[in-house]
C-alpha cells in the first residue's frame, strides 16, 4: 500500500498568503515562500500552490513563487490556477513545478486534459474539482449523494456533476485528481467523506482530499472512510493548530501508512 501523502495547501492571492472560508473571505496570512520553506523543514510531503484569483481575474500563474521556491524547497509541488494551455503547463514545469492542477480550462475545453498528458504524462496532470453538494438538504447533513463541480473559486456553477466529471476526465488522461469540498473548505469541521469516497471508488487514480481539516480525527476518517490517497491542509498549519510532526505522529500511531520522518 503506498504512503498517505501529507501535502500543505498554500492559496495565494498576489504575494500574499491568504486563507479564507469556502474559498472565500480571504485573509492574509504572510509571505508564501516563507511558510513553503518551514513546511519542507518540517517534513512536509508535498506542496500545492493555488492561486484564488488566476482564473477570476485573467492574472499569470504562480511562475515567479514557483521559481522561488525551487531554489530551497526539495518536494514535489503542485500548482493550480490560470493554467490556461499546454505552453503554461511547459512554463510551470520549467519554473520547478512537478504538477499542475487544472479546473475552468479544463471545464470549457476537456480535451486540454489530453493534450497535457500526451505531451508531459499522465502524472503531471492533475483535474482539480471544487465539489459542491446539490439536494438534500445542508451539505454538512450526512446522506447527500450528487455534487456539483464549480469554477472561479466555487463561485460559477458548470452543470458537471461530479462523479461523471472525475471519471470522464481520467479517460482523457488525469493522472490525479484534487478534490476540494467547497462546503467544508476553511470550516475545520472535517472532510466531506462521503464525497471523497464516492470519487476515489469511481476512478483507478490517487485522490487528493482538500477542504475541512480541522483536527487529528479528521485526518483518519478520510483515509479510513474516505479512502483518500492524499491529505491537504491549510488552516491547521497556517494558523499554528496542529504541527506537521503530531500530524504525522498521530497518523503512525493510527495505523496509517505515511513516511515515518522527512526525506
Amino acid at each position: 500500500m503506498p504512503n498517505i501523502r501529507l501535502i500543505a495547501r498554500l492559496d495565494v492571492k498576489g504575494p500574499n498568503l491568504i486563507k479564507g472560508i469556502r474559498l472565500e473571505g480571504v485573509r492574509v496570512i504572510g509571505d508564501p515562500g516563507e511558510y513553503a520553506r518551514a513546511y519542507y523543514r518540517q517534513g512536509i510531503d508535498e506542496l500545492l500552490y493555488v492561486d484564488a484569483v488566476a482564473s477570476l481575474y485573467q492574472r499569470d500563474s504562480l511562475m515567479e513563487i514557483v521559481r522561488r521556491a525551487s531554489e530551497d524547497v526539495f518536494v514535489p509541488m503542485t500548482v493550480a490556477g490560470g493554467v490556461r494551455s499546454v505552453r503554461d503547463v511547459e512554463e510551470l514545469l520549467r519554473a520547478g513545478a512537478d504538477k499542475v492542477a487544472i479546473n475552468t480550462a479544463a471545464v470549457r475545453r476537456p480535451a486540454l486534459i489530453h493534450e497535457v498528458a500526451r505531451r508531459f504524462g499522465s502524472q503531471c496532470m492533475v483535474l482539480s474539482i471544487e465539489a459542491k453538494a446539490i439536494g438534500n438538504g445542508d451539505a454538512k447533513e450526512i446522506g447527500h449523494h450528487r455534487w456539483e463541480a464549480h469554477v472561479d473559486c466555487g463561485r460559477e456553477p458548470t452543470g458537471l456533476e461530479v462523479l461523471e466529471w472525475a471519471k470522464r476526465a481520467v479517460n482523457l488522461g488525469a493522472g490525479e485528481i484534487l478534490l476540494t469540498s467547497v462546503d467544508r473548505e476553511g470550516t475545520r469541521g472535517g472532510f466531506d467523506c462521503e464525497l471523497v469516497r464516492r470519487v476515489a471508488s469511481a476512478v483507478p487514480v490517487p485522490v487528493i482530499a482538500s477542504g475541512g481539516m480541522g483536527s487529528l480525527a479528521h485526518l483518519r476518517e478520510v483515509v479510513e472512510q474516505g479512502k483518500a490517497d492524499a491529505v491537504a491542509f491549510a488552516d491547521v498549519l497556517h494558523y499554528r493548530r496542529l504541527s506537521l510532526a503530531l500530524i504525522r505522529a498521530f497518523a503512525l500511531d493510527a495505523g496509517l501508512c505515511v513516511r515515518t520522518h522527512a526525506a
